[in-house]
């Protein structure tokens, strides 16, 4: 009997805190009964047992603030909390459109549309909106002001829990955006994300993933923010992401099994980043103007058994750099299908263990095709390398089967003198260089050295697939 009691205590608080009739509405019933519902049940989900799965409290204490220390353009406005604990566990919370007031603290399963009218604002101090519970769905919110302090990792929206929905949410003024941590089948989708208006450096990560597994960050925006960021994340899918105007659009670190698929980033200084990671796939993904002293599309450092597949990486200071990768003995690095285009450098290795399988890749209009740091040796021989399409092939394809008569060879002329000594590369492509290189090759006064030998290159430049 205290069951309807509690529903109409509960319903004539909400009538206070919005200021217009309330209406619960059960599950299984019409929503168009009342266009205007403030809750509404959401079902319940039973997709994994997450009873399992260990929470570790590493977060260090949030500090607290006062209404009179946070800026003063929220100081009227009506605090969003007071409608979170309003709303029954379990049910749909529609707000009326306007501004509210943050900081938001959530600790109950719950669903909250804004249908892109409603906007959290927690005036430049600590972290917008915290989601500590599973089960949780925020959809067409705008949260923004937060603060910007690096230690206290202030963000826009903290995800501690299982299962969470983060969907066409307008997300700026943060330090951090999207902040998820031990947070699994989760999903982030159709979000706008922008940190603070500050330098490079000092913005805060767009989409942080810290041990958290099996999640979808798809069709989001992540821009001028300082990094996307996996930390010991595994088995999670980046998919049909816009990236621009950040350093790293994503780093992986210690995190396997991710998948990167169908993403644009444009004007970052790094494309994707795998660190320490394994098992890794980066398909259909088109990366440019990866610039900068750092500059490149995709790197690897310490990583194995990752497929580079169908990318298209151009203009960008180098394609790929790749540092004692694959990493674990008898892993490989595949690099399948791609395109590198107009780069300094298609593909640099800066310190060569092997098992780099490059093959049917279309190389064009880069300065230096492929380099490697420091002396080569026996190193060279090590990675496998067909089928590819170089532009500065000089052969003939006689039978016309599609391949070159004689196999690729790119030799190291005095052109090449910058991979052993690293300054002298501000004179590549120098009027006195190129008349050296020029020549060394009509008649070699020292052995040219090999770089490497695709015995099978493609003569003509294959369709790209999208």
């Amino acid at each position: 009997m205290k069951f309807p009691v509690r529903w109409l205590a509960l319903s004539l608080l909400g009538v206070v805190l919005v200021g217009s009739a309330t209406q619960i509405i059960r599950e299984g019933e019409s929503e168009s009964a009342s266009s205007s519902a403030l809750y509404a049940p959401t079902g319940e989900r039973t997709d994994i047992d997450t009873t399992t799965l260990p929470r570790v409290e590493v977060d260090r204490p949030k500090p607290t603030y006062l209404l009179s220390e946070r800026d003063p353009r929220i100081h009227h406005l009506q605090p969003f909390q007071a409608l979170v604990d309003a709303a029954p566990a379990g049910f749909l919370l529609k707000p009326p459109p306007g501004h509210y007031a943050g900081p938001v603290t959530l600790s109950k399963p719950l669903t909250i549309e804004g249908g892109g009218q409603v906007t959290i604002d927690a005036g430049d101090k600590g972290t917008v909106f915290l989601a500590q519970t599973n089960d949780v769905t925020l959809r067409g919110l705008h949260l923004t002001g937060s603060g910007d302090s690096h230690d206290t990792d202030d963000a826009c929206l903290d995800v501690r829990g299982h299962r969470a929905r983060i969907e066409n949410m307008t997300i700026d003024n943060c330090l951090i955006g999207i902040d998820l941590k031990q947070s699994t089948l989760s999903v982030v989708r159709n979000n706008r994300i922008r940190s603070k208006p500050v330098s490079l450096g000092m913005r805060g990560d767009g989409i942080r993933l810290w041990y958290s597994h099996h999640n979808k960050i798809e069709n989001n925006d992540v821009s001028y923010v300082r990094d996307m960021v996996a930390w010991y994340s595994h088995d999670n899918l980046y998919r049909n992401n816009l990236g621009q105007h950040s350093r790293y659009s994503i780093h992986f670190m210690f995190s396997n099994r991710n998948k990167v698929e169908n993403n644009r980033f444009i004007n970052n200084t790094v494309g994707i980043y795998f660190m320490y990671s394994e098992a890794c796939v980066a398909r259909n993904n088109y990366i440019s103007h990866a610039t900068g002293v750092a500059g490149m599309g995709i790197g690897f450092k310490e990583a194995s058994d990752i497929l580079i597949e169908n990318n298209e990486i151009i203009y960008s200071a180098a394609g790929v750099v790749s540092d004692l990768s694959p990493f674990q003995p008898n892993t490989t690095i595949r690099f399948n299908r791609n395109r590198f285009a107009y780069n300094g450098i298609g593909l640099m290795f800066t310190s060569d263990l092997g098992n780099n399988h490059v093959t049917d890749n279309t190389f064009e209009g880069n300065l230096t095709h492929v380099a490697y740091g420091g002396r080569r040796g026996e190193s060279v021989t090590w990675n496998l390398w067909k089928g590819n399409y170089w532009d500065n092939y000089q052969g003939f394809d006689r039978d016309s089967d599609g391949v070159g008569d004689r196999p690729y060879e790119m030799l190291a002329f005095s052109d090449m003198i910058w991979m052993e000594m690293p300054p002298a590369r501000f004179f590549a492509n120098s009027p006195v260089m190129e008349l050296l290189d020029f020549l060394e090759r009509l008649a070699p006064f020292s052995t040219p050295e090999l770089i490497l030998k695709d015995e099978a290159p493609r003569y003509s430049k294959p369709m790209r697939k999208s």
